[in-house]
């Protein structure tokens, strides 16, 4: 086995080509082809019937919501949808497909010709082409037990739950990705990110990737750079490898990336890139052989004789387009014009997590810059050290516009409100109640202030020297002090002008 290649060298001397498979379990209340339920987290085999299991004589139907999902899908991907649209048997032997085949679509997709422009951490931008997007019914899940962190090397033994099998799928297909370079891994993770938004947009999907209800195939290969960039297309693509189910965004980039860095390996040491599948290892950040990877004549396509075509009326597809929302991409542009974010500042909020809770904030009663401070400031310095996404933080839209008030009214600063937010962090109520409870009211009552004041500069007659003496910054020194006293609860700007004041009439 050849050593990783440097990434820089690899870049230097390969161009990457990327095909990406995005495998979404689409949220009906049934099954693909049958009856049964549709739900996560069931009692194994609890959601099994003769046409999912594949029993002798039982008969599949379509389920009419997923192909309505699945044309949903397609107008927002700016897809073609097929006129007539037939179902195939796709053959292989693994014990998640109880009939030995998969029912999937093959020559005539629902979907196809589309494309999804995806955007990059730096607002940079790519065209994706879709190549088509099909109807499927989902495998079962397997489990391997005893083996490391549940990989099939090693197991002692394999348990299978057919409740996922029969779960109505829509995968969707690009066209190949060329021209990425070294930012080939961003330009996945922000595609794939850029299809679960979609599909979430849509309703069709809860696209949980920690649940498998969305999964990426990455397709990767290389070819030799050429020393004439216009030449680079006409050079044939090499051979493939296919890193099956990886899910999480983070791992997709990092997968694009050590494939690039394995296949730069072997080729510059004179070896050849096997065309098969692998498997993403999370922990080692690597991926290992699976299994050689057939082409489609090895899967005996056939046309399946239980289903009919499926024929959308154009004019039933024209009302499906009206069903569509907002898309995601429109969306940003929307609320950015309203908010007066700047491109830098609209970015800062989608790559952090926050722009659904700035939304909702929002619309609670907080300005869009006071909901993007708080959200993208003090909670997530804390949703970083604890390992969370901003959403999972114990903290609503509605607490953060309630904090907001409370500093605007002036019963508060923004010192006081990060205590305040640690005490709705750790349960101990609403913001007005915490402030209640521990008093935390700032403290702009001259007298009160008059007399802390009086204490500081007692105890630092020099700094009131200064003062007296016309260098005013030292004053700072002085206000430091009356917070430190008052826990800082002091209105900060009153006890400066108090400062000046009573210096001003010395």
């Amino acid at each position: 086995m050849s050593e990783l290649y440097d990434f820089e060298d690899a870049i230097a001397a390969f161009d990457p080509v990327m095909g990406l498979e995005v495998h979404v379990e689409l949220s009906t209340l049934t099954k693909m082809f049958c009856g049964c339920a549709n739900k996560f987290g069931a009692p194994p085999n609890s959601q099994v019937c003769p046409v999912c299991l594949g029993l002798p004589g039982a008969m599949p139907a379509v389920n009419h919501k997923a192909v309505e999902s699945a044309i949903r899908l397609g107008l927002a991907l700016n897809c073609q949808i097929a006129t007539r649209s037939t179902f195939a048997r796709k053959n292989y032997f693994y014990p998640d497909l109880a009939k030995d085949y998969q029912i999937s679509q093959y020559e005539d997709p629902i979907d196809y010709d589309g494309f999804i422009d995806v955007e990059l951490a730096d607002g940079a931008n790519f065209k994706i082409a879709i190549e088509r997007a099909h109807m499927e019914e989902d495998a079962a899940k397997n489990t391997h037990v005893g083996g490391e962190a549940g990989r099939i090397q090693g197991a002692a033994y394999t348990l299978v739950d057919y409740n996922r099998g029969g779960t109505p799928l829509v995968e969707i297909v690009t066209k190949p990705i060329e021209g990425t370079g070294a930012r080939a891994g961003e330009v996945a993770r922000a595609y794939v990110a850029a299809i679960r938004e979609l599909v979430v947009a849509l309703g069709i999907s809860d696209a949980r990737m920690e649940q498998g209800s969305l999964r990426a195939d990455v397709n990767l290969s290389l070819r030799p750079k050429t020393a004439d960039p216009a030449a680079q297309a006409a050079v044939p693509f090499g051979k493939r490898s296919e890193t099956k189910n990886v899910n999480s965004l983070r791992a997709i980039e990092r997968a694009v990336n050590y494939e690039i860095r394995r296949q730069a390996g072997l080729l510059s040491a004179g070896q050849l890139v096997v065309q098969e599948t692998r498997h993403w290892h999370e922990d080692t950040g690597s991926t290992s052989p699976g299994r050689s990877k057939e082409e489609a004549d090895d899967y005996r396509y056939f046309p399946e004789p239980d289903l009919l075509p499926i024929e959308p009326a154009r004019a039933w597809v024209e009302e499906l387009r009206a069903t569509l929302p907002e898309l995601p991409a429109k969306r940003r542009a929307r609320l950015q014009a309203e908010w007066g974010f700047t491109d830098r500042e609209m970015r800062a909020a989608v790559n952090g997590g926050a722009l659904d809770l700035i939304e909702a904030t929002v619309a609670a009663g907080a300005t869009p810059a006071g909901a993007r401070k708080w959200w993208l400031g003090e909670l997530s310095r804390v949703a970083n050290e604890r390992g969370l996404e901003l959403a999972a933080l114990p903290v609503t839209p509605q607490d953060i516009a309630q904090v907001e008030e409370l500093v605007g009214s002036g019963k508060i600063n923004d010192k006081l409100a990060r205590k305040v937010l640690e005490g709705v962090l750790a349960g101990e109520g609403s913001p007005e109640q915490i402030v209640a409870a521990q008093g935390l009211t700032v403290v702009s009552d001259d007298a009160a202030l008059g007399a802390a004041i009086d204490a500081a500069l007692a105890a630092q007659p020099d700094i009131a020297e200064k003062i007296r003496s016309g260098r005013v910054q030292a004053a700072g020194a002085i206000v430091g002090a009356v917070m430190k006293a008052t826990r800082g609860q002091a209105d900060a700007a009153r006890v400066r002008e108090l400062i000046l004041e009573r210096f001003s009439a010395d």
